[in-house]
């Protein structure tokens, strides 16, 4: 019995070892097509190289010394796209902490990558105390684009500050967030006239024909910098009736504004365009021509 048991613990010391060894190939295998933790940083992650990135970059960003981060930083801004690999390294530095001006060069960095990983820690500094960081990290986030970018620049409408809120209004028209137009028209009632430029690109149906609503009550300029967006759109995005709506709002207001808004929506309508949409601007042109203003020069 002893010798029996013995044999069974030698077999099964055997096979572990076999399990084990066969764990290391496998591992070392897969960890082949994986960047090597770089031990000189605390385990983090070795960039990979770019394409027309200086090998340095990356170490340079480390380095703690701002001439050197900063003229890395720039290297990743020339590169664009192509700088998308080291937005790692670029929010490991920002999380280790920069001076407010090499902050605020990072965030535009990472916009110029327009890469989608950089997002989340945009989203951060887009709440951040110093408005001029936040200007930076909204304006940054319509380049970046994805779900956490238009989430960041929804709640960005209620800024405290004008010119945030109005990045957020016209990053959110870039991103084309159509699950933003109703956070959109909240922010055009609340004078963020950008909004409205936002609500032309995006809106379908109603949504434009209630943009065109607003005219009276918010002003002409404002309401007309979205209708003529959402006039020039595709009508698989917006149809020739609301289009013609919309036309007809205008042309109900009587004036030489709105004479001189038609004339000119008028003189840019494609040859190729609807022939309806195009009857019902000229129509207009000539209801309104007798406007006071009517005779000024269209813009």
């Amino acid at each position: 019995m002893g010798a029996k048991r013995a044999k069974r613990a030698h077999l099964a010391k055997r096979a572990k070892a076999g399990f084990v060894v066969l764990c290391l190939a496998l591992g070392a295998l897969v960890s082949e097509g994986r960047p090597r933790a770089d031990t000189r940083h605390g385990g983090a992650k070795a960039a990979p190289a770019s394409p027309g990135l200086p090998s340095d970059v990356a170490k340079r960003l480390r380095s703690g010394d701002d001439a050197q981060v900063k003229a890395a930083l720039d290297d990743v801004r020339v590169a664009g796209r192509g700088g998308a690999p080291l937005v790692p390294v670029i929010v490991d530095a920002l999380e280790r902490g920069l001076s407010p001006t090499l902050t605020q060069a990072a965030i535009e960095t990472l916009g110029d990558t327009e890469a989608e990983g950089a997002s989340l820690a945009l989203a951060w500094y887009s709440k951040h105390r110093n408005v001029a960081i936040r200007r930076a990290a909204v304006q940054a986030l319509a380049r970046t684009r994805g779900t956490v970018a238009t989430t960041a620049l929804r709640a960005a409408l209620s800024d405290p500050d004008p010119a945030v809120r109005a990045l957020a209004a016209t990053g959110l028209g870039t991103l084309n967030a159509r699950e933003a137009v109703g956070d959109l028209f909240v922010a055009l009632d609340h004078r963020v006239a950008e909004a409205a430029a936002s609500i032309g690109q995006i809106c379908v149906g109603g949504e434009c024909d209630k943009l065109a609503g607003k005219l009276g009550s918010v002003p002409f300029d404002v309401v007309t910098s979205g209708l003529d967006r959402a006039l020039a759109r595709p009508p698989a995005d917006v149809a020739d009736d609301i289009k013609v709506k919309i036309v007809a709002r205008v042309r109900e207001l009587g004036t030489g504004q709105a004479n001189r808004f038609l004339r000119g929506v008028q003189s840019k309508w494609p040859k190729k365009g609807s022939p309806r949409v195009r009857q019902a601007i000229d129509q207009a042109v000539i209801a309104t021509s007798g406007s006071p203003g009517a005779e000024e020069a269209s813009p």
